[in-house]
């Protein structure tokens, strides 16, 4: 397996972390996922999709709060990286986070697993 970092980002509440696993983009938030650190994830996703990675992992096992705000962004991501033909996983989601896009309905319209290793697996996202 190819695992390069591609970088990070982070603030006082949100960090950033962003490999490459093969074909796709590794991105780890960790903290608080907010209308004030929204912009710290949402670069770093255009950033993959600049580069060319159509298939988005966003690791979700060190996320401690997601707003509308940073709903907004994964969602944003989708489009793009299915417009490019491609798509977004999110993995190992915490109940706080996952009754955030069960309540939205959001759940649905991602590709959503347990463990980093069947996102990556699955190359239908």
């Amino acid at each position: 397996m190819d695992r390069g970092t591609v970088g990070s980002a982070q603030s006082g509440r949100l960090l950033v972390e962003v490999r490459e696993e093969g074909p796709s983009a590794v991105v780890t938030p960790a903290g608080e996922l907010d209308h004030h650190t929204a912009d710290l994830l949402r670069e770093p996703l255009e950033g993959c999709l600049a580069k060319g990675f159509k298939r988005l992992v966003i690791d979700c096992s060190r996320l401690e709060f997601c707003d509308s705000t940073g709903l907004n962004v994964l969602l944003g991501a989708r489009l793009k990286a299915e417009a490019g033909g491609g798509g977004v996983a999110l993995v190992g989601m915490q109940p706080v986070v996952a009754r955030v896009f069960e309540i939205t309905g959001a759940d649905a319209v991602f590709a959503v697993h347990d463990t980093l290793e069947a996102a990556l697996a699955d190359d239908s996202a």
